[in-house]
């Protein structure tokens, strides 16, 4: 192999590694056009790599992005500098653009900059998951421990007011009855703490969502929210999900109800469901030897006054609610069918436009190996 052969294989093999990084990558040269892009930063420029080179990195962003000001650092100092939670927004990039950035001057090219982009939204998605997962399992402890050590004695309880009753007159009755109701209200509170104890297998089936959708909007119109009006935007073609039908009626019925809360007697309020096909990221669930694409995104979106910022981080932990007569468990429960399918629920939320989000895995006609996953055609669509 002659050197020229040699040096066009090594060019040829950096090609293939930088385009299987997952991130988008991006080279400058010394007079700030980009003189290289991966696959990954084609998709996030919007711009295939031959248009890219034609633009330095400050026609491709508004003035005074962050991003121009760490490729000036590098360029001064020469030394690589990393920076988290990088607004990047732009007409161009879209909204809510937030990402990692890791940028790297070129010992062999003086004046050439290699820069990183890792957008945040998957590792939060994965993060979110894996504490909402790690909730759930210390709630299904304590409800363990609450079912056997606190329900026997408190039918006790309840059945010895319930014989002090017969003896008592009326007022000392209505203290009576006060020991029942409350005794009561506790064995509610744990059955529901139960829940999270069930470590049984989902029995899971291809579930047509907008079904479900229609479903949970029947039983809320004609119930807690009669007076908001519903908006659907649902991708007619979309695959079935793979889940159970109970559960996924729970999870929405749930969500639901909380913007229904959240709107209040507001007679202009709105929920809008919605449903689309995204290109999903890949989890391990347990139990399952393939990892599991999450291609079907369903939101809830409401125009109610919104989450707290500092409830946000914490609002899928168990007990935490701004109900003034909430157990805080509602959101906990959702966080956990939805772990247990494997799927991944988060939420944004601003004054007027509080977006649930949930990405979960579509029914496949048959098992698939791994690395022919994305190539089954679906053979059923929630739509038909």
């Amino acid at each position: 192999m002659t050197a020229s052969d040699k040096f066009v294989l090594e060019d040829r093999l950096a090609g293939i590694v930088l385009n299987s990084i997952r991130h988008p990558v991006i080279m400058l040269d010394d007079a700030g056009y980009i003189s290289y892009a991966n696959a990954d930063a084609e998709a996030f420029f919007r711009s295939s790599a031959s248009i890219l080179s034609r633009n330095t990195l400050d026609m491709l962003l508004p003035f005074g992005s962050p991003l121009l000001a760490l490729v000036k650092q590098v360029r001064e100092s020469p030394s690589p500098v990393n920076e988290y939670r990088v607004d990047v927004s732009s007409p161009r990039l879209g909204q809510d653009r937030i990402v990692d950035l890791y940028v790297t001057p070129v010992s062999e090219s003086p004046g050439s900059i290699v820069i990183l982009f890792k957008e945040r939204s998957m590792a939060e998605k994965l993060d979110r998951q894996m504490t909402h997962r790690g909730a759930a399992r210390s709630v299904t402890g304590l409800a363990s421990m609450l079912a056997h050590e606190i329900k026997n004695p408190l039918s006790g309880i309840r059945g010895a007011a319930q014989l002090l009753e017969t003896g008592l007159n009326d007022d000392d009755r209505a203290l009576t009855r006060l020991i029942t109701d409350e005794t009561d209200r506790i064995v509610s509170l744990v059955d529901r703490m139960e829940v999270f104890s069930d470590e049984r297998p989902i029995e899971r089936e291809a579930v047509n969502i907008h079904v479900v959708l229609d479903h949970v909007k029947a039983i809320a119109k004609n119930g807690f929210a009669s007076h908001i009006k519903f908006h659907e935007d649902y991708d007619p073609s979309l695959p079935y999900v793979f889940a159970n039908r109970d559960q996924l009626v729970q999870i929405f019925l749930n969500l639901v109800k909380n913007a229904a809360e959240s709107i209040g007697a507001n007679e202009s309020g709105e929920i809008t469901l919605s449903t689309a096909f995204r290109p999903g990221i890949r989890l391990s669930v347990p139990g399952m030897r393939n990892r599991v694409s999450l291609p079907l995104e369903f939101t809830v979106q409401d125009t109610g006054a919104g989450v707290s910022p500092d409830i946000m981080p914490h609002l899928f932990d168990p007990f935490v609610t701004t109900k003034p007569n909430g157990s805080g468990l509602g959101l906990a429960l959702v966080a956990k069918i939805v772990g247990d399918h494997g799927g991944v629920i988060e939420c944004d939320s601003v004054p007027r436009k509080t977006t649930f989000r949930i990405l979960m895995p579509a029914w496949q006609s048959g098992p698939l190996d791994d690395d022919h996953a994305d190539e089954n055609p679906y053979s059923k669509k929630a739509g038909s």
